[in-house]
């Protein structure tokens, strides 16, 4: 998740990123479309397309070193999560949807941009929060409509899976470095905000035809490299643990709720802070030798985010071996990280993944066989 201190500022997104030429293609109704939304997590490069700072860009070395060359605009030395589940799917690179060279989007549609939250109001003027995404996405139906006819349009958004990871950055750009709580709101005010906002998007989906949506839950973002550096005596907050945690919660009621409520509702959630918590605290079980510090950064644990020289602090450090480190920057993990969280959120068990995998969904192995595997 793409971090900054600046004041927001309030602008538009620009319309005439559009596409008008879009899906003009044959669908073939035996691939299952995916279509993701968010953050820096699933963020392929679209904030290369918008006016904003490079403080919520990665189009540039030694971003996507370890795979893009040259770098894509993906918070990562490599590939991020949505791109390996499109691997496993056996769909192709999930397309950038505001990149103009991008007309196709049978397969799916990448709208996640670096930096947004749930709140209009979390870096505001920089990114493309996540009700802009939306109606994106509903301009993207409406292309489908015209060029498919309304069947084939609807054949195709109820098959497809919807993708989500998103709410870090509400709790980041509102509490980040500081030790106040969230004037005026209580945490419960405020995760209800958030929690309301996404499920909006949510029903908005499935007011279009979406009916299987993935979630991946926020990570505990207390003892991040960005938020230690920037604190005295570089201790965590542990007041963002406690509002990422009661977040947490809280989508998993409203998933449930939704799912008792919305007539053929099915969702997956990917315990994503879970699995970055256990990294962060025992590193070498899972392959790294550093979970505390970033590869690519200055300052303690390196959380000052310079990484690539592009930003307000222009030095910057990389460590000599990328796949050692849980952290690529300050505030992302690396490919090596991502590909085991995609792993799990893939074909992992109840434990992490639940009550379905991605797997279930994008292979079309929706039994009841496989729903109680997974409870």
């Amino acid at each position: 998740m793409a971090v900054t201190n600046y004041v927001p500022l309030l602008v538009i997104v620009s319309c005439l990123l559009m596409l008008t030429s879009s899906s003009h293609g044959h669908y073939d109704k035996e691939h299952i479309p995916l279509f993701v939304f968010g953050d820096s997590l699933f963020d392929p490069g679209n904030n290369n397309y918008i006016n904003t700072t490079p403080d919520f860009q990665a189009n540039y070395w030694p971003y996507g070193v370890s795979y893009f060359h040259p770098a894509s605009g993906r918070f990562s030395d490599g590939r991020i999560l949505s791109d390996f589940i499109a691997e496993y799917a056996g769909l192709p690179l999930i397309p950038t949807y505001l990149d103009p060279q991008n007309d196709d989007f049978l397969y799916g549609a990448n709208f996640a941009s670096g930096g947004a939250g749930a709140l209009v109001e979390s870096n505001a003027g920089f990114v493309v929060d996540l009700k802009t995404q939306l109606e994106y996405f509903g301009d993207l139906e409406k292309q489908f409509r015209r060029n498919l006819g309304d069947a084939k349009a609807e054949q195709l958004l109820s098959n497809a899976v919807y993708m989500f990871g998103c709410g870090g950055n509400d709790y980041l750009s509102s509490v980040g470095n500081n030790d106040s709580i969230l004037y005026p709101y209580t945490h419960e005010q405020y995760v209800r905000m958030v929690i309301g906002n996404l499920t909006d998007v949510i029903k908005g989906i499935y007011e279009k035809g979406g009916r299987k949506i993935a979630f991946a839950t926020i990570p505990l973002l207390a003892c991040w490299p960005s938020v230690r550096a920037g604190r005295v005596g570089n201790t965590c907050n542990e007041e963002l643990d406690l509002i990422s945690s009661l977040h947490n919660q809280e989508l998993t009621k409203k998933l449930q709720e939704l799912e008792n409520h919305l007539d053929g509702f099915m969702y997956s959630k990917f315990d994503l802070a879970n699995e970055v918590n256990k990294r962060m605290r025992n590193p070498s079980k899972y392959g790294f030798k550093v979970g505390d510090s970033a590869c690519c950064g200055t300052g303690p644990f390196r959380g000052i985010d310079s990484c690539g020289g592009k930003r307000e602090v222009k030095e910057f450090e990389l460590c000599d071996n990328i796949s050692d480190y849980l952290f690529f920057d300050s505030n992302h993990c690396t490919e090596v990280a991502i590909r085991q969280y995609a792993e799990l959120f893939w074909d992992g068990d109840s434990d992490v993944t639940t009550p379905y995998n991605l797997k279930a969904f994008l292979q079309g192995e929706l039994t009841t066989t496989s729903r109680m595997q997974q409870l």
